[in-house]
């Protein structure tokens, strides 16, 4: 276990023991107590933990007792889990994944006083919120920095499934800014594996890529990491990636997940939570570009973030004015 992983796992077992110590004294809204359901773990670096962290600022902010389960990843342990977070009051509960959804729907009129929320798929009952981020904007911006730096004019998305948004927006965003450049795609049907993921970096490179955007949570690093050894430039995924070497990840396209929870708290503790599915995106901060790398020059930073501050007045990609 590397250190900072060892420090992170410390960090949670630590306050664990403070999750459920805070009253309620201060919450007059809806929100009583906050439940979170990871598949995998909140220890991961990545979504779990991001979903983690939502969670421990929601405790803080609201002054609620907040709850979580690791490895629930069947519609039985979801079940299982509720039952649970339901004894200790909770009523409102953060299913952290696309594959919540169709859980909740089947458990949510068994709950009718628990709502319900997932993330990048459908909900279809009353108590049921699905949450997604505007994939597509944030793929749109990246690729124009991915288009506006590369020297090939060839450049690759990795992906996990064909399925994400991000990818025809980064696409888009690249021809937008370079009407020269070819787009290359191609997917690891995985959100982990790294092997298969790493292969195709190999035939990426092999066909010229020079600009790689990996947009998969469980392998970017990795590819990040080769893409640095070889002296190319990458588009960091989820997270601000510049701190894996400033020079070789251009920008990243961020997903505030916290940010994402506290919104989607708030509105519950006020009662203004919509069943349905929800969107959010760079105007509500939800979804910004990363640190730009100091190889990218000072009149494109200026271009991109004004056309940036442009679409969260009008609403409107560059592309489609």
């Amino acid at each position: 276990m590397n250190k900072l992983k060892l420090m992170l796992s410390f960090f949670i077992v630590l306050s664990t023991f403070f999750l459920a110590s805070c009253g309620q004294a201060d919450n007059k809204g809806q929100l009583k107590s906050v439940g979170l359901l990871v598949s995998g773990t909140v220890t991961d670096q990545v979504w779990g933990t991001k979903g983690y962290k939502g969670l421990l600022n929601i405790q803080s902010k609201y002054n609620v007792d907040v709850y979580y389960k690791e490895y629930v990843d069947s519609l039985a342990l979801t079940e299982r889990a509720v039952e649970e977070f339901k004894h200790k009051g909770v009523n409102l509960i953060f299913g952290h994944g696309s594959e919540y959804a169709e859980f909740f729907d089947t458990l949510s009129k068994k709950y009718p006083d628990i709502h319900f929320i997932s993330f990048n798929s459908s909900a279809n009952n009353e108590n049921t919120t699905s949450a997604s981020f505007d994939g597509y904007t944030m793929g749109f911006f990246g690729g124009m920095v991915a288009g506006h730096m590369t020297k090939t004019n060839i450049i690759s998305v990795i992906a996990a499934f064909d399925t994400q948004p991000e990818i025809q927006g980064f696409k888009d965003g690249a021809m937008y800014e370079n009407e020269n450049v070819k787009v290359l795609s191609d997917f690891v049907q995985s959100w982990d594996n790294r092997e298969k993921a790493l292969k195709l970096l190999d035939t990426a490179i092999a066909n010229e890529a020079d600009i790689i955007y990996p947009a998969g949570d469980g392998f970017n690093v990795d590819i990040i990491e080769q893409v640095k050894a070889k002296g190319l430039y990458a588009i960091g995924y989820v997270s601000d990636q510049s701190d894996l070497g400033k020079m070789t990840v251009l920008t990243s396209t961020v997903q505030d997940v916290s940010e994402m929870f506290d919104i989607l708290a708030s509105d519950f503790n006020e009662g203004k939570l919509k069943p349905g599915n929800i969107s959010y995106g760079m105007k509500e901060n939800v979804i910004t570009l990363g640190k730009f790398s100091p190889s990218i020059d000072a009149a494109f930073i200026e271009k991109i973030n004004q056309e940036i501050k442009q679409y969260k007045q009008t609403g409107k990609i560059p592309n489609r004015q």
